[in-house]
């Protein structure tokens, strides 16, 4: 049974986003979306907020396990196809997207590796994996207060665990990270990967 909390619940979700956004998030979501090229797969597409950023030249396509949030997603970008599905359990065919865009998805989801090798599936050859994330901390004394936190936290948002070791996650699914794209503050990081 899915926990329904803040990331299910697309007004406060919004909310919470904007005021990161206006605080520098924003501009990692730009970098995110200007990046894709030709199909692209928005994993995770929550509320939609990477929409209206992709160019007319990207065709891309929302998908959330939420019917709520892909409810927000379609009335930010009307026309985008929305899809209800997981990221683990991606409804199309192999090689489908030369662009997949994560932004704060892995950490929420129930099955990385599952979902890693999906993304793997339906990237075309020499597609990229685009991610913007928030991920374990590095120093011992904030990694161990995220993991007394994570309980609480992941209930509250509704699936989100913030001591989720992400960039270690996609490592073991043989996605190899382009280090020139890799930027970090404190636990953000954004990247661009290909299997």
């Amino acid at each position: 049974m899915t926990v329904r909390g803040i990331e299910q619940i697309p007004a406060l979700y919004d909310a919470g986003l904007g005021l990161l956004e206006v605080t520098g998030l924003g501009r990692w979501r730009r970098w995110l979306a200007s990046g894709a090229r030709g199909r692209v797969l928005d994993l995770g597409c929550g509320t939609g907020r990477n929409l209206p950023l992709y160019d007319g030249s990207v065709r891309p396509i929302g998908l959330d396990p939420c019917i709520e949030t892909l409810q927000a997603a379609r009335r930010r970008r009307p026309g985008v196809p929305i899809v209800l599905g997981a990221a683990e359990r991606l409804p199309f065919r192999s090689g489908a997207f030369d662009t997949v865009v994560s932004g704060l998805v892995f950490c929420s989801v129930s099955e990385p590796p599952r979902a890693f090798a999906e993304v793997r599936r339906v990237l075309a050859p020499g597609g990229t994996l685009r991610m913007l994330e928030h991920v374990r901390a590095t120093t011992r004394l904030h990694a161990r207060l995220q993991d007394a936190f994570q309980p609480l936290w992941t209930r509250f948002t509704g699936g989100c665990r913030p001591n989720r070791d992400t960039e270690a996650a996609l490592r073991a699914a043989r996605f190899q990270g382009d280090e020139a794209s890799r930027r970090a503050s404190g636990t953000m990081r954004r990247l661009v990967a290909r299997p």
